[in-house]
This record gives C-alpha cells, structure tokens and sequence, in this order.
C-alpha cells in the first residue's frame, strides 16, 4: 500500500507507473483506493462513479475499471459536506463530522471490494489518501491505516522533496503515528527527485536513522515528452518511472502468479548500499 507522507507527494502516479510496468511483465494487476475525494468521477460499464485517478490506474494496468477499485469516493458539495458513493452507488449525502462516525459501518464494504480484486489479480496495488499523518482522523481510519491494519498489507510511505521539507515530513509521521501503524511500513520513497542524488545521501541515512525505515526508491520527476519524438527518442527522453523504482529487478523478486495477495516492492539496488537514484 502506498502512503503519502502528505497530499499530492505523486501516489497515483507512482501506482500508475507500477500498474504499467508490471502489467507488461505479463501479471494482472488491479488497482485499488479503498476512499477518495473527487468531483470529477469516471463512469464504469455497469454505470458506477469511481475516482478518474483509478480509471487511468486501470487503463495502466491494462484492465476494465471497476466500482471495486474505489468503493467509497466523497464527491464535496461545501467545504463540511458531501455526496457518498459506495461501490458506484450514491447512498446519500453526510457532513464531515457525521462521515466519521459512518466510516466504521463502511469499512466492510471497503473490505468486500478488496477481497474481490485480490481474487482476480497477481497484483493489487493500493492508494492510500491524503497523509498517514493526520492523527486527527485515525478513528475509525478507512483511508489508510486503519485499512492497511484491517487487510493486513504492508506499508510504503511516499515523500516530496519538490515542495521542501521532506526529511520532516517523513520523520515527523514516523514520530506521530501509533508504534502499531509504523510496524506496517516497510520503507519509504523520495519522490520528484532532481538533480544530483549525492547531495541527498546525507538526508537519507538521517531519515533512515531516525525512523528505522529503508529506503527503497527516488523516483525522478519526469521530463516532457515533447510532441513529434520518435519511440527511441521518446524512451530516452520521458525517464520511464519504473527504471528508478525497479532497476533491473530479477523476476524472482515478484510474487508468484500463483500467490494472489496484495503486494508491496521490497526490492532495495545493492549498487554501493544505497538506494537507487
């Protein structure tokens, strides 16, 4: 399960790219966000709203979008209030303190979709959202880590280096989430890198240090794909996301097709101890 150390730290991206990769491995992979919030919904072929963000996650993975793969999307009608979907379905309207307390009835629905999913797929690939962080809305938590204990999926936490503050951001949810939650987590990602890694290598071992967690990745930010590049040059010039998240990984490293179960990368490059940049 991807997390986010904060919104937009590149988790739908991130999942997309591993959704693509791995469904051109040959695996079949779904998608998965157990709560989002969106306006702008995409339709499936049984009429049912999802997040657009987990409609382009299916088309990465190469598979039909399904109500499964965001059973609870809040479309906001004012700034304390929204329309609830639940598995495509509208069920009503709630006020944000009220949602809180509706959360602990929807998380078997949330559990429902997933168990589904799981049994179609080698691989799902699940999308927290907003930060692990807010501590403030842990209760009853759908989102993401009440879900990763509900289903018991190991953890990836995802950070942003292009806004600052990444090595607060990642400790700092380290340090305020429950000791139960940090056990979930399995290592973490500085995402939207530039520039050169060893400048970083400092804020690495610091963060490693102080939260006991391994880095996995530094995933780049890609660069434009400009308009009228030929396949090769395009390859060369868009910096695929896989190529830094799972440099030359051996295929045993993968869960096998046989195994269906939720499954998070642990796979860490060797090249001089260190993560890959």
């Amino acid at each position: 399960m991807f997390q986010g150390s904060a919104s937009e730290v590149g988790k739908s991206l991130i999942v997309a790219g591993l959704a693509r990769a791995f469904a051109n491995r040959g695996l079949n992979v779904r998608p998965f966000k157990p709560q989002n919030m969106a306006n702008n919904a995409a339709v499936t072929a049984d009429g049912g709203e999802i997040g657009r963000a987990q409609a382009l996650q299916a088309r990465a993975a190469r598979t039909a979008p399904s109500v499964h793969m965001n059973p609870v999307l809040l479309k906001p009608q004012s700034e304390v209030g929204a329309q609830v979907v639940v598995q495509g379905h509208v069920v009503g309207t709630a006020k944000a303190a009220a949602y809180q307390a509706m959360k602990g009835e929807l998380l078997p629905r949330v559990l429902d979709s997933f168990t589904r999913l799981r049994s179609q797929a080698d691989i799902v690939l699940v999308e927290g959202a907003g930060s692990a962080s807010e501590i403030n809305l842990r209760a009853n938590d759908i989102a993401n880590m009440g879900f990763a204990r509900a289903a018991d999926v190991p953890v990836v936490l995802i950070g942003d280096i292009e806004r600052g503050g990444v090595i607060a951001s990642l400790v700092g949810t380290k340090t305020v989430i429950a000791d139960d939650d940090a056990a979930l987590v399995r290592g973490f990602l500085v995402n939207k890198f530039r520039g050169d890694p060893q400048l970083f290598a400092d804020g690495l071992e610091m963060i490693e240090r102080r939260t006991g967690w391994p880095s996995l990745a530094w995933p780049r930010t890609l660069r434009r794909c400009e308009p009228g590049l030929t396949r090769a040059s395009r390859t060369a010039a868009c910096s695929p996301i896989q190529r830094y998240l799972f440099p030359k990984t051996p295929s045993s490293s993968y869960q096998s097709p046989s195994k269906r179960s939720a499954w998070v990368g642990r796979q860490k490059s060797t090249t001089s101890g260190r993560s890959p940049g």
